[in-house]
C-alpha cells in the first residue's frame, strides 16, 4: 500500500509562488509516475503536471508557470508554481501510479488559496 504526503500548500498572495512537496512510500515496487492534479470548487478535477521516473514530463504543454522535478531516491516530486492567479485557487492531489501493478494512488490533497 503507497502512501502519499503532500506539503507547501497554503495562502500566496496574487503573483507569488508556492513549492509543493509530494512523497511516496510504502510500496515494495518502484514508482512510474507521479502527477499533481488540481480541483477547483466547482470545476473537474485537472492535470497540472507528471513526470515519470525517467524524468519524462507532462502534459507537453507545460508553461513556464508551472515546473516539476522529481528524486527518485526519495520518491518525491516538487511541482513549483509561479505568478499565481486567483484562478490557480484549489485542491492540489498527488497521484502515483506503481510499477508493476500498475494501481493508482491518491494523496489527501494540499489546499492552494491565492487572495489578497
Amino acid at each position: 500500500q503507497v502512501q502519499l504526503v503532500e506539503s507547501g500548500g497554503g495562502l500566496v498572495q496574487p503573483g507569488g509562488s508556492l513549492r509543493l512537496s509530494c512523497v511516496a512510500s510504502g510500496s515494495p515496487y518502484s514508482i512510474e509516475t507521479m502527477r499533481w492534479w488540481r480541483q477547483a470548487p466547482g470545476k473537474r478535477r485537472e492535470l497540472v503536471a507528471g513526470i515519470s521516473k525517467d524524468g519524462v514530463i507532462s502534459p507537453d504543454s507545460l508553461t513556464g508557470q508551472f515546473s516539476i522535478s522529481r528524486n527518485n531516491a526519495k520518491n518525491e516530486i516538487i511541482l513549483q508554481a509561479n505568478s499565481l492567479k486567483s484562478e490557480d485557487t484549489a485542491v492540489y492531489m498527488c497521484n502515483a501510479v506503481e510499477s508493476y501493478t500498475w494501481k493508482n494512488y491518491w494523496g489527501p490533497g494540499t489546499q492552494v488559496t491565492v487572495s489578497s
